[in-house]
Order: C-alpha cells, then sequence, then structure tokens
C-alpha cells in the first residue's frame, strides 16, 4: 500500500521548515568558515591561560615571589624596547594560533593492515568462483590485486565487513538461483558469522552489494495497532522493504515502524495462513497476536493440538467461541466449522439471488486459529477416527466468500502430515525461528533476500504473502499472561488487549484468576 500523504498544510509547513533548517545550517558554516582563524586563537588562548595556572598552582609558595619579579620585569623590559609591545601580541598570538590548532588526527584514507588482509582473504575465497582457465585477463587470480574488485568498501570497530561493492566477471552465471547461494553464504562465512546481510545484485553492471543489516527491534510488545478492518499485523520488518510505517508506543515513547500487513476477507487473494517453527520459536505468540487483533471484529475458534494451554487467557472471552484440547472437542468444533462456512455461502447466495444484501452474520469474520493440528491426527488414527483436517476443506476452499479464515502453526518435524488442502490454500506463510536456506524455500517457496543465522530471539523469522516478496519479520511480544516466565509489562499488555468475560470459564480456565495476576 502506498504512504498514505499529508493534509497539504502540514506537508507545506514541513517542507518550509526543512528549507529554514537547510538555510540556517548553511549560513552556521559559512559562518564557522569565516571565523575559523578567530575560534582557532581563542580556544589557543584559553588553554595558554589553563596552562599558566597550572604553572601558578604546582609552584611552592616560597618561590611564587620571585616568579612575580621575573614576570614584571619582562613585562617591563618589553615596553621599554622599540617595538615591543607588537612583537609581544605577535608572539602571543602565534603562540596561541599554534595551542588551539585542531589535533585530531586526520582519518586514515583507506583500509589499515587488518582490514586489507580481511580484503585479501575475500578476494581469494572468491578466486574459484570467478575466474576460469580460459579467461585470457581475469579479474580474479590467485594473488591478484583486490582493489579493482571490491571498489568500496566499509568496516565496523571490530574491523568486520559492514558494507561491500564487488565486481564479478560477466561469464559468471548470476541469473541461477544455485550460483547465487554458494556466493553469498561463502562470503557470510568469511565476513563473520552470527549477522544478516543483504546481497543486491547487479546483473547489468555485474556488481554485488553486501550490507549487514540492523537487528529487528525485540521490544515491540502487544498493543493495539492502528489498522483498518480486514488488516492484521504478522510483525514488523525492514524499513526499504514497506511503504507504510505504524506509531507504536515503547514505553513513554512512541516511534513509526515499518509493519507486515496481512490482508484477509473477500478480496484477499491469502485468505490463509500457515506458520512453521521449531519449539520455542514464537509460532504460538504469533496466534496469540493474531487471534487477539481478530477479536477487534469478529469471532475466533480455537484448535489446540499441543494441550499445553498456550490461550487460556481466551476462555469464555466476548468473541471466543470455544478453545478445544481434546479429539473429540476437535472434531466437534470442526465439523460446525464447516457447516456454519456453508450456511455462510447459502445464506449470501440466496440474498444476492433475491437482490438484497448479504445478511450481516454471514459478513462477521470467523477465525479458525490451530495449534499443532497433526497431533489429532496421529490420535485420530490410533482411535479409528476422521482426520480433523479433513473437515478443513470447505473454510479453506471457500473461506474467503464466506468471511472464514484458517490460521494454522505447524513444527518442521509435521510437516509432511498436513494434507493437501492445507498446503494448497495457505499461501500466506510465516517461518520463525531458526531454519536453513532450503527449509525456508521449501516453506515460503522462495528463498530469503537475506542469510539466515543460527541464533535468533523468539518471533524472528520470515513471511511471505502469496508470490509477493521475503520479508525479515519479528512478530510483537505477546506472551502467555498466565505464565511464570512472562514479565509484568508484557503480562499487563496482553491483559489489557483482552475482551471481558461473557461467560464463566470451563475446564480451559487459567490456573488464577485475572484479577489476581492484575494485582501481582
Amino acid at each position: 500500500m502506498a504512504r498514505r500523504p499529508l493534509p497539504r498544510i502540514l506537508s507545506t509547513g514541513s517542507a518550509q521548515i526543512a528549507r529554514s533548517r537547510e538555510l540556517a545550517r548553511t549560513a552556521a558554516d559559512g559562518a564557522t568558515d569565516v571565523l575559523h582563524p578567530l575560534i582557532t586563537i581563542t580556544r589557543g588562548l584559553r588553554r595558554l591561560a589553563s596552562a599558566g595556572r597550572r604553572r601558578w598552582a604546582e609552584t611552592p609558595k616560597d618561590k611564587r615571589g620571585p616568579l612575580l619579579f621575573l614576570a614584571a620585569s619582562v613585562i617591563l623590559i618589553v615596553a621599554l624596547v622599540p617595538y615591543g609591545p607588537l612583537l609581544a601580541v605577535v608572539t602571543l598570538m602565534a603562540a596561541a594560533a599554534w595551542q588551539g590548532r585542531d589535533r585530531t588526527p586526520p582519518a586514515p584514507e583507506g583500509p589499515d593492515e587488518s582490514q586489507i588482509q580481511r580484503l585479501q582473504v575475500l578476494y581469494e575465497a572468491l578466486v574459484p568462483y570467478f575466474s576460469t582457465a580460459e579467461d585470457p585477463s581475469p579479474l580474479y587470480a590467485h594473488g591478484g590485486d583486490w582493489e579493482k574488485v571490491f571498489p568500496t568498501q566499509e568496516f565496523d570497530d571490530a574491523d568486520r565487513v559492514t558494507h561491500l561493492v564487488i565486481r564479478y566477471p560477466a561469464y559468471f552465471p548470476d541469473g541461477e538461483a544455485a550460483s547465487r547461494a554458494r556466493i553469498e553464504q561463502l562470503l557470510a562465512a568469511k565476513s563473520g558469522r552470527g549477522r544478516e546481510y543483504l546481497f543486491v545484485w547487479d546483473e547489468e553492471g555485474n556488481e554485488l552489494t553486501v550490507s549487514v543489516l540492523t537487528p529487528l527491534p525485540t521490544d515491540i510488545s502487544a498493543q493495539r495497532f492502528v489498522t483498518a478492518p480486514g488488516e492484521t499485523v504478522l510483525g514488523f520488518t525492514d524499513p526499504s522493504r514497506v511503504q507504510r510505517t505504524l506509531p507504536l508506543a515503547f514505553g513513554e515513547d512512541r516511534r513509526d515502524v515499518p509493519p507486515v500487513v496481512w490482508r484477509t476477507g473477500i478480496r484477499s487473494t491469502e485468505p490463509h495462513l500457515l506458520a512453521v517453527g521449531q519449539p520455542g520459536s514464537g509460532t504460538s505468540t504469533l496466534l496469540r497476536s493474531l487471534a487477539l487483533q481478530a477479536l477487534q471484529y469478529g469471532d475466533v475458534l480455537i484448535v489446540e493440538g499441543g494441550g499445553t494451554g498456550e490461550y487460556a487467557c481466551l476462555a469464555g472471552r466476548d468473541g471466543v467461541l470455544g478453545i478445544e484440547v481434546g479429539l473429540t472437542g476437535a472434531l466437534a468444533a470442526l465439523e460446525w466449522a464447516a457447516g456454519e462456512t456453508e450456511r455462510r455461502l447459502i445464506a449470501a447466495n440466496h440474498a444476492r439471488q433475491s437482490g438484497h444484501a448479504p445478511p450481516d452474520d454471514t459478513k462477521r469474520p470467523l477465525w479458525i486459529v490451530l495449534d499443532r493440528p497433526t497431533a489429532f491426527t496421529h490420535l485420530a488414527e490410533a482411535d479409528g477416527c476422521k482426520d480433523p483436517q479433513s473437515l478443513l476443506q470447505v473454510p479453506l476452499r471457500h473461506g474467503r466468500a464466506a468471511a472464514v479464515t484458517v490460521v494454522m502453526a505447524e513444527q518442521f518435524d509435521a510437516l509432511d502430515s498436513l494434507s493437501d488442502a492445507v498446503r494448497q490454500h495457505t499461501r500466506a506463510r510465516v517461518v520463525l525461528g531458526p531454519a536453513s536456506r532450503g527449509q525456508l524455500e521449501t516453506v515460503l517457496g522462495a528463498p530469503p533476500h537475506t542469510t539466515p543465522v543460527d541464533q535468533v530471539p523468539p518471533g524472528r523469522g520470515y513471511a511471505r504473502l502469496g508470490s509477493g516478496p521475503v520479508h525479515r519479520l519479528q512478530v510483537p511480544a505477546t506472551p502467555d499472561p498466565y505464565d511464570d516466565a512472562t514479565s509484568d509489562a508484557h503480562r499487563r499488555a496482553v491483559l489489557d488487549l483482552l475482551p471481558p468475560r461473557s461467560t464463566p470459564a470451563d475446564t480451559q480456565s487459567p490456573p488464577v484468576p485475572v484479577e489476581a495476576v492484575v494485582a501481582e
């Protein structure tokens, strides 16, 4: 979505303020250049005066009298000598100019020895990939000059590469994903592991730009996001990847952060979502965040296969139709969801044929949230029951027209147990936690634009909506408020988002009442 333009008054005022600041900055720079000699002499006089005060303080009291007599004699002689005062002033100004000079050592114009060694190592490592025996004038050769292929380089305080432009020969197959992946993996290993690198390939200019990405913020907690109905925030990403920002609260401060917005509803091209990750990667946090956002405008039905009570805080809340953790309850809930989807389709069809608007109860969003549904698949096979995933075919196939959204979370080791309908219709994908490049490409359908790292905080990963680009993602912290490991700030943030209770909590009720948790 394009960034919304500001009102004309605000945009014009901002432009005038920017021009005023630029004029003030230019005037200040010009005044500094003109007054630079005076500034230097003033600084020197201040340093000379400080040195004189230190010398006077260090002089013993019994020697201060002779020192004053000597200074007075020198001043008297200078005053009696022809042109003495003028020469004294000139000498004092020269000494002040010398003492007031800028003593900051000039920045080195090129890389130092340690940085040169790193660049030479990178150059030698790229030789087997960017050279052939048939090249009469190779750009890469063992013992060659790295300055010809690295025109731009930047380093951090630890002398590790942060920005590098690499030239490569035209015959390198930069259009092949496998060839690119080999180069990116090599550069990430040689430039320093544990960091995320962005690779930009310029196929026309035969240049590769390598940049180190700053980590995404992890201090974003659950809160009300400024979104329209049908828009759901999956998390937050790099500013250069999206053209929209959301105002967020960080304690008492507020700042704009670029979000990854997932659009659901009738006009959505990706009406259902699948999140994949390892245990502890944050998939349940993502589902809890989506459920809290969905409850603003619709109803939520939760089916939890893990049986860990991650969603007990939602039990009995307004808009929560049920939280099922057993096979029997999951089958009954999903059968009702399939029947509800069909009822909505039939009611909307009859209304359109009669020339009326669809009933309101068919337009209210219904969210079906499933956490680890394959756990029920194994139980159903053991009990000889129907696989609960088979009941998802109707909501997945016709959910967009019926305002029904299916959100699933599963682990990598259980992906083979997902049904074909789930794989086919969940075109919005999220991968959280550490994952290899092959796993990311398998789930997302395309490789990420950055190098995945082995150690990531919970809720960090990648997201892809349909056939769109792959975004880096950080899910807002939405932990279980009844977990003892949850901090007070995060517990308060989640409790503030919960709807009021409409019915007493059933067997899925939290271990302690809300009032007790709030009092803590």
